[in-house]
């Protein structure tokens, strides 16, 4: 997904249903810096931005 081992696993004590709750509707991080891509191309910036 992106994110570091254990990112949510990793935490003590958490259950499995907390550990699925506490991930929600995350967005993973490619997904994220896609649509961002995405939208300001779309708004006419035709360069990358800075950060990839």
């Amino acid at each position: 997904m992106g994110l570091p081992r254990d990112h949510v696993t990793g935490v003590p004590g958490l259950s499995r249903r907390a550990q699925l709750h506490a991930l929600g509707n995350g967005v993973v991080p490619q997904q994220g810096a896609y649509a961002l891509r995405l939208l300001l191309e779309r708004a006419g910036f035709t360069a990358p931005p800075p950060w990839g």
